[in-house]
């Protein structure tokens, strides 16, 4: 298994997960996640996208 098929495996029983207990994950989120399992994006980065998206303040 590559590890983008492995990233895409995470990713839907991640989303599973969290669907299971009500919440729904959009594709953004999905994507989001994928870039963090990737390296293409930090920790600190999907945190202020996470945020910015909740209408949370990032500071």
């Amino acid at each position: 298994m590559t590890q983008k098929e492995t990233v895409e495996k995470t990713v839907a029983n991640a989303v599973a997960s969290v669907e299971m207990e009500g919440y729904h994950v959009d594709a953004e989120c999905r994507d989001w996640c994928r870039m963090l399992l990737l390296g293409e994006i930090t920790f600190d980065q999907y945190l202020a996208l996470a945020k910015k998206k909740a209408g949370v303040s990032a500071s």
